[in-house]
């Protein structure tokens, strides 16, 4: 693999630095505090082609690949971790997926909007029984008439309010497991579809999470995504792209972390010089290097895997269990450093070590993370 971006990556890389700074960073302390949705910026981006990055330019998106996706991701993810999960989400969720298994007239009707953001997606997988267990899942979509009855609610979606469609895996055939889900597309605004109240989180402020609810939700039959049954096949295959965008949030998040760490410690005085000269203080912003680097590769070669037509599922587990620990180390050093300051909210970095723990949770626990390595490399 070469390791040396190309010039449109490099290009795409400065642009979302550029970005990020001028119109994510003002505002961000004041969103994460109020909960605001970046509504105006992710406008800003989908116009700078960030919302579809890996949408195929017949489908009205930039028809970039997944390395490019991850050094724009990151640069956000480094200024304001809620509008990077929201472009995650989009990209690495809904877009994929549709790209990957849906039928033509999915494509054609879905992707142009998606990808220039005029409607924002959504993936809904948990329920209120089953988060890592999804075999548990009790959404039930029945079949009458000619279409898909919806009946359940659905947990910890991601852009829930915002959006105006959601990928649902449902139950079409009870009693037979994973075999019996299935995907769908549903579209805000159909009777019987509604979102709860926005939850109030630790971390990831500015995005919004909600709990779906169907009740006699009634969806045309040609809203399903490949065939009945395939739905957790198609979940898990989704997840794994998902799972390299949370891992490059993490990485944003730390390098963050690392270079506050880094200016604070060299204008901060204790005992008559700057705290950089203490080997304590020395010692963890090596580490913090050291791991934000191994993170960004994990996450590179993951990203290279995939756009190389290749499995990557064990190497986006790997950047993703990494990169969040990294992320939730240097996050934590980053307020130690920082001391007392470092508590306090208006300086922003303790609202990194608060965005840094969900990298730990959704689209797959670090615990889950491990057992699909260790899977891996049993059935190897």
């Amino acid at each position: 693999m070469n390791f040396d971006l190309t010039e449109e990556q490099l290009l795409i890389q400065k642009t979302a630095k550029e970005f990020a700074k001028e119109h994510l960073e003002p505002g961000v302390i004041d969103r994460d505090e109020t909960c605001t949705f970046p509504k105006e910026q992710i406008a800003l981006m989908a116009d700078l082609g960030f919302m579809g990055m890996m949408v195929p330019e017949e489908y009205g998106g930039a028809g970039l690949d997944a390395v490019s996706y991850v050094v724009a991701l990151e640069e956000i993810a480094a200024i304001d971790a809620s509008a990077s999960v929201i472009m995650s989400v989009n990209n690495s969720l809904v877009s994929q997926l549709i790209i990957h298994f849906g039928s033509d007239d999915q494509k054609t009707k879905y992707l142009p909007d998606i990808a220039n953001a005029t409607t924002l997606g959504a993936f809904s997988l948990s329920e209120p029984q089953s988060g890592s267990d999804a075999g548990n899942m009790r959404t039930f979509a029945e079949r009458k008439n000619g279409n898909y009855i919806l009946n359940g609610t659905k947990n910890w979606v991601t852009n829930g309010l915002s959006s105006g469609l959601v990928i649902v895996m449902a139950v079409t055939e009870k009693n037979v497991g994973n075999k019996g889900i299935s995907a769908f597309i549903v579209e805000k605004g159909i009777n019987g579809f509604s979102t709860g109240k926005k939850e109030d989180k630790m971390g990831i402020r500015g995005s919004d999470t909600c709990e779906l609810y169907f009740e006699n939700c009634e969806v045309p039959a040609d809203s399903i995504i490949g065939n009945e049954g395939d739905g957790f096949k198609i979940a898990l295959g989704t997840l794994d792209g998902g799972r390299v965008g949370i891992a490059t949030q993490a990485l944003g998040i730390a390098r963050a972390a690392m270079e506050k760490s880094v200016a604070y410690a060299k204008e901060r005085k204790q005992f008559k010089k700057p705290i950089a000269e203490f080997g304590a203080i020395q010692s963890k912003l090596a580490r913090m290097a050291t791991n934000i680097n191994a993170a960004r590769l994990l996450i590179m070669n993951a990203a290279h895997l995939k756009d190389e037509h290749k499995p990557f599922s064990k190497e986006a587990a790997m950047a993703k269990v990494f990169a969040s620990r990294v992320s939730m180390e240097a996050s934590t050093d980053c307020v130690q450093i920082f001391g007392g300051y470092g508590y306090m909210r208006e300086y922003g970095v303790e609202r990194l070590m608060r965005d840094a723990k969900i990298t730990q949770i959704y689209e797959g626990t670090s615990e889950i993370q491990e057992m699909v390595i260790a899977r891996s490399l049993l059935h190897e």
